[in-house]
């Protein structure tokens, strides 16, 4: 499953919510009649929120339907099929929204990845040496981050910028790095 979404707080009185945007082809993904499988952050897998009339938790859906959205300062504000009150909208904060990574066809470009195809690739050094695995993907404002899970142990986060990460070889599964000295030690 791809992350391309996270719900934030409420935006009025009637369940509308801010978006903020994980994908690089919003357009393509939030559509009036969108479906997404949603993901409850590890810190709140309990139900949170009272429900709007009856006070009692509220259970996150394992999909969302987008009903209506428009854009606001670079952020989505949008409508989901069910989420008419405030109340509600409060307990979908921090949601991931997710779609499958099937339906998601390849990048054009080939220095392009979707975090799914990196993820658990193996990180050697240009001399071949393992340094560990590719854990996950951050976004981060600068550029995006290479989450390593070191084969000693621990994580570093390497910058996925082409001057330290010059290959990434998705059919032999491995990213090669030519990191700055000390880099891992951090």
């Amino acid at each position: 499953m791809l992350v391309i979404g996270q719900i934030g707080k409420p935006h009025g009185i009637r369940g509308e919510v801010l978006v903020t945007v994980r994908t690089d082809e919003p357009e393509a993904r939030f559509v009036a009649g969108a479906v997404f499988a949603t993901e409850v952050p590890r810190d709140r897998r309990v139900s949170t929120g009272p429900a709007p009339a009856a006070g009692v938790p509220y259970r996150v859906p394992d999909k969302l339907t987008l009903e209506s959205l428009r854009w606001h300062q670079g952020k989505i504000i949008a409508q989901f099929e069910g989420v008419y009150d405030r109340n509600v909208a409060e307990a979908l904060r921090g949601v991931f929204l997710q779609v499958d990574s099937a339906d998601v066809a390849p990048p054009d470009d080939p220095d392009e990845f979707h975090d799914h195809q990196l993820i658990g690739l193996s990180v050697v050094d240009q001399d071949g040496t393992e340094l560990g695995t590719v854990d996950r993907i951050d976004h981060a404002p600068a550029s995006d981050l290479i989450v390593l899970r070191k084969a000693q142990g621990g994580t570093a986060l390497i910058p996925f910028v082409s001057s330290i990460v010059p290959t990434v070889d998705l059919a032999a599964g491995r990213v090669v790095v030519d990191l700055p000295e000390g880099l891992l030690d951090l």
